[in-house]
């Protein structure tokens, strides 16, 4: 058995400081079920400290030049590459993506979004004029003051990039609260802000759970806004805590995703929208968890991404090559225990995977690549987030009925839309209730939005909008275009 790492300081104030009371919590390496570091759960005057430290530095941090602003997290992304290696490590460990997911995936993804801010930030204009209809009338972005950042453990520094970069660049302060079960990689991110120089007080992170920390920091009167990421049930939790002071709250919360597949799309499209939905072990909000397909290519789409379960390789996060690991907990591997029986109870015709281990495996938190044929979108596992690789295939007979189906879901993050036929695409996709829509397999590009609609929360992340969503705007009159 490995040492087990002491992780129980906060980052407060520009230090690393001891919990006002200790309250250890171990975190767990999914592949092994064994404790790879010990960290410490915070209280009341933990993140009181964090946040009267976030006050007192942001008028200072909110009147530095955003040439100061930017040349600082230019700095931040030149440590953070530096450091590859190392929150690669922390993040297959505490949420077993597999190394080399973890380098080129997950640690990657948080290079893509500091560049993207940079890039959206180089050309901002915080006091912009309203139109030339009214040419003394200006729009000013500025800093909402201090900001508590609450974040997940299925994509950390996707995540923790696309909340503390926006805030840092719009002139806030802020409180990170990393998801207890996978803090390593935060814990790295802070030594990253460290390194780079970031006054003390700018940046300050507590470890703690959603009802002690979060809540703590969701009716912190000092706080004046939360951005969270999570599950659709901590967020609605997060906004009736909030309410009392009145901040600014952003969710980006759970999702359902539709993948229509019309019968003018090829093997290729299936394929990848089975390796979509399978990819970091199913466990990302924006996964096309229901694949929609045209009853005349369904029994060919149903073959087809049985085949891709069966040739996804299930693997230690510890091991090379290319597999998905284990899920990230014990509660959660038994959540999707239950929710692929409960599709069994319920009559989805299994094709692929099922309950318990996969072959080979005694220990870890490892779930087989599952696919469900024949399923209503009236069923447990069509409606519920699994947060799992399983994936529930449902036939239709035509567009409109697709389009009925796809939002036919309490959630709207994320839809796709595979077709050859371009008029065909653009006409779905408009009317599809979500956030985001990707057709074809194309990305969306650098800097679009990331974000839902109904119960997938509002929030909209990256690029212009998303430094706009650490703003307040101020419309002034009467402004002298000549000073």
């Amino acid at each position: 058995m490995s040492q087990v790492l002491d992780k129980r300081k906060f980052y407060i104030d520009g230090a690393w400081v001891d919990p006002a009371v200790a309250n250890d919590l171990e975190v767990i390496d999914p592949s092994t079920e064994e404790a790879v570091a010990v960290i410490s759960l915070g209280g009341q005057a933990d993140t009181d400290a964090a946040v009267a430290a976030a006050k007192q530095a942001f008028p200072a941090w909110s009147a530095t030049p955003p040439a100061e602003r930017l040349a600082m997290v230019e700095k931040i992304l030149a440590i953070y590459q530096k450091r590859a290696e190392d929150m690669a490590w922390a993040i297959s460990h505490e949420m077993g993506a597999p190394a080399e997911m973890s380098l080129n995936n997950q640690v990657a993804s948080g290079t893509f979004h500091i560049t993207n801010f940079i890039e959206a930030f180089r050309d901002f204009q915080f006091v912009r004029p309203l139109g030339d209809h009214a040419p003394t009338t200006m729009i000013s972005w500025e800093p909402v003051g201090v900001v508590g950042l609450i974040t997940p453990w299925n994509w950390p520094m996707n995540q923790v990039t696309l909340k503390v970069i926006p805030a840092l660049l719009a002139g806030n302060t802020c409180v990170l609260k990393p998801s207890e079960i996978a803090p390593l990689s935060s814990i790295v991110f802070a030594e990253i802000l460290e390194e780079a120089g970031l006054p003390k007080g700018v940046f300050n992170m507590v470890h703690g759970d959603g009802p002690g920390v979060g809540t703590q920091l969701s009716t912190h009167d000092d706080v004046e806004m939360i951005s969270f990421t999570g599950s659709t049930r901590a967020g609605i939790a997060i906004t009736k805590a909030a309410a009392d002071s009145l901040k600014k709250v952003v969710l980006e919360l759970g999702g359902k995703g539709a993948n229509i597949v019309f019968a003018d799309a090829d093997d290729a499209a299936v394929a990848r929208g089975a390796k979509h939905c399978f990819n970091n072990t199913g466990q990302s909000c924006n996964a096309p968890t229901r694949m929609l397909v045209e009853r005349s290519a369904y029994d060919r789409a149903v073959e087809v991404a049985t085949q891709v379960a069966n040739d996804t390789k299930v693997a230690s996060a510890h091991a090379d090559g290319r597999h998905i690991g284990p899920v990230i907990s014990k509660a959660q591997w038994d959540k999707i225990q239950g929710l692929i029986q409960k599709g069994i109870d319920e009559g989805a015709r299994l094709t692929a995977g099922g309950t318990g281990l996969p072959e080979g495996v005694n220990r870890g938190y490892f779930v087989r690549p599952t696919v469900f044929a024949d399923v209503t979108n009236e069923m447990t596992i069509a409606r519920e987030e699994i947060f799992g690789p399983v994936l529930s295939i449902i036939p239709f007979e035509d567009e409109e009925e697709a389009i009925r189906i796809a939002n036919d879901t309490p959630y709207g993050l994320t839809n796709y839309v595979q077709s050859q036929d371009g008029a065909k695409r653009n006409r779905v996709a408009r009317q599809l209730r979500a956030g985001m829509v990707e057709m074809n397999g194309e990305s969306r590009g650098a800097g679009a939005p990331f974000g839902g609609v109904k119960k997938s929360g509002r929030a909209r992340e990256g690029g212009i909008m998303g430094l706009e969503e650490f703003m307040d705007s101020k419309a002034i009159s009467g402004w002298d275009r000549d000073a």
